[in-house]
Parts: structure tokens; C-alpha cells; sequence
């Protein structure tokens, strides 16, 4: 027995109920962290804990010379699928580097921002050089991401090297 044929209005809405509820949940979308710009807004079933403030004291630096040790803050965001982002900003409220942990990748596109296309060609190279597997070191002059793990275990970070506060260094975004 045939399935009675469909006329051909009906396949036509549901592409276009398909594409207005893929167009609803981009729409949706929160903005994320931009490397070199403001902090993320916690997107929808995220959650924020409280920021916590640190202070990086320069090598070297003694009693007096402390006191003027730059400081920056630390901001954990837990993303609805389980992975913690840390946002790492300046006194000025910029974000000079972001780590993530989790079951999840983050959307690097939204985190890195303008830097997304200097790591994806960064991306592209390692992989001509290395092949399409294993763990990802962009370094750059002006943009270092390092990323890895496996389904279940993500881990990573980016920094903005020129931007990091006197006294932190790159093992200080984790």
C-alpha cells in the first residue's frame, strides 16, 4: 500500500517551521566573552559564581613595589552543559585570557571573538603539519590557545600575551 502523497505546500512549511525555529534559537543566543573585550553574560541555564579578585605580584618585587602589583579578577561561569569557563580580567574589566573545563567545548568562535580567524588559521597550519588529530597549540605573537581532551573531558585556554597583567603569567589561566 502507498503513503498518500504530500502535497507539495506541506514539505515547503515544514522546511520553513524548521528554519524559523533554527533561526528562534540563534536568535537566542547569548553574547559570550570576547578575548580583548568585556566579560560574558551568562547564557541561558548558566550559572555565575561570584568573581574573585587576585593579585599578581612581579618577580622581584619587595615591600614597597608590592603594594603597586597589578591585580585582576577571576569569573566562573558553569554553561548549562556542565563546562566551567574562567574569565580572566584586567583592573580595567577587560578580558585578557579564558580557560574552560568540561564535558563540552565551549563555542570558541563567541570566546575568542576577532581572534577566532588568526586561531583558525593558526588551526589550519598545526593540522597540514601534524594531521587533524591530538591536542591544538595556536602561539602566535599575539594570541596563544591551547586546547585538548577527549569526548567527556575538554580542557583548554587562550591569552592575549601583550595583554597579560605584570606578574601573571601563562600558567596562571587555568
Amino acid at each position: 500500500m502507498k503513503a498518500p502523497k504530500q502535497p507539495p505546500h506541506g514539505h515547503l512549511i515544514s522546511v520553513l517551521a524548521f528554519v524559523a525555529g533554527a533561526l528562534g534559537v540563534c536568535a537566542a543566543a547569548p553574547a559570550y566573552a570576547v578575548l580583548g573585550g568585556e566579560p560574558m553574560s551568562a547564557p541561558q541555564g548558566a550559572t555565575s559564581a561570584k568573581a574573585v579578585a587576585r593579585s599578581a605580584v612581579a618577580s622581584g618585587a619587595s615591600g614597597a613595589s608590592a603594594a603597586s602589583a597589578s591585580n585582576y579578577t577571576v569569573r566562573s561561569t558553569t554553561l548549562a552543559s556542565g563546562t566551567v569557563v574562567n574569565e580572566y580580567l584586567s583592573d580595567a574589566g577587560v578580558v585578557f585570557g579564558i580557560a574552560w573545563h568540561g564535558p563540552r567545548m565551549p563555542d570558541l568562535a563567541g570566546l575568542l571573538g576577532t581572534y577566532f580567524p588568526q586561531y583558525q588559521q593558526g588551526l589550519k597550519a598545526q593540522r597540514a603539519a601534524r594531521g587533524g588529530r591530538g591536542p591544538v597549540s595556536v602561539q602566535d605573537s599575539g594570541l596563544v590557545v591551547e586546547s585538548g581532551g577527549h569526548m567527556g573531558a575538554f580542557g583548554g585556554s587562550a591569552y592575549l600575551p601583550q595583554s597579560l597583567p605584570a606578574g601573571v603569567s601563562a600558567s596562571d589561566i587555568q
